[in-house]
């Protein structure tokens, strides 16, 4: 079943639920729409599987019922500069399980997506469980992000009349070519995500831990540090170090923690449905007490 979902800001989000009904929920908000051909190709080069949802449903729906949407695409194509606050996006995941008829489920989100479950854990008692992907649960980068955010935006509004940009496909991810993007995007598509982490700036994602009672895991590749170049801010978002150096309170606070280990394995690598299913499809399964 699909059905189009009129979020807080009035935009319609293309939303599907798949499976036994009679199976738990797994809310799926990293389910981005298939691509082909020459796009495809340029996914491909940086590592990203570009049936990335498909898999995933395909993955999980023969245990679980899947709740899939792409919110993050859905948010570049329609943005929400002013208002994409942590508690709006709480509210848009909330009436899209109420839309679909969806009492209780499970969240599984990565990166920004990943910081997303926290809010709608300490906000609804409507989880069954939390699954966080490359993006550390406590002591998150949340300062760190402000800065890169806010420069993104500020080269989405100086390159917004140059005459030449290089896109992503021009540039080779494999030698940390970063520095040679130019952004120019609208810069509504880069403003909300600055919103969201000014929004974020005060908050103490330490003195929430006691608030989870769920079953919950976090994970990051044992390569995910992302270093940013003068354009961004010159500074390093140390996701797996940060991890690292928080496992042992982490568990302490009922956390599963698992570092992926792999070649190269980095943030775009962490976060592929070949590498993720085989960590959280056990997890799930274990965590709600299903017998295959």
């Amino acid at each position: 079943m699909e059905k189009n979902i009129k979020l807080t800001d009035e935009s319609e989000l293309k939303v599907g639920l798949v499976g036994n009904p009679d199976t738990p929920t797994i809310m799926l908000p990293v389910a981005k729409e298939s691509v082909y051909g020459q796009e495809a190709e340029n996914l491909k080069m940086w590592g990203v599987d570009p049936e990335l949802g498909k898999h995933f449903i395909e993955g999980l729906v023969d245990n679980f019922q899947i709740l899939y949407f792409d919110y993050e695409g859905h948010r570049l194509q329609h943005p929400s500069p002013e208002n994409l606050t942590p508690e709006n996006i709480v509210k848009d995941l909330i009436k899209i399980a109420d839309e679909m008829k969806v009492q209780k489920f499970s969240y599984y989100g990565y990166s920004w997506l990943a910081l997303v479950g926290l809010q709608l854990a300490i906000r609804t008692d409507r989880l069954e469980s939390l699954i966080m992907g490359g993006f550390p649960p406590l002591n998150g980068p949340y300062k760190e992000m402000m800065v890169v955010t806010n420069k993104t935006y500020e080269q989405a509004l100086f390159n917004q009349n140059s005459p030449v940009m290089n896109e992503y496909n021009d540039v080779n991810p494999e030698n940390g070519e970063w520095d040679n993007i130019q952004v120019k995007i609208d810069t509504n598509q880069t403003k909300q995500f600055v919103t969201m982490y000014k929004n974020l700036k005060e908050f103490d994602d330490r003195i929430i831990q006691h608030k989870l009672a769920i079953p919950r895991l976090a994970f990051a590749g044992d390569k995910d540090t992302i270093v940013y170049g003068e354009n961004f801010g010159s500074l390093t978002v140390d996701i797996i170090g940060i991890l690292q150096k928080n496992k042992l309170d982490l568990e302490h606070n009922g956390w599963d923690i698992e570092i992926i280990k792999g070649d190269d394995m980095n943030h775009t690598k962490a976060m592929q449905p070949v590498t993720v299913l085989p960590l959280i499809k056990p997890w799930l399964l274990k965590n709600l007490n299903i017998t295959c």
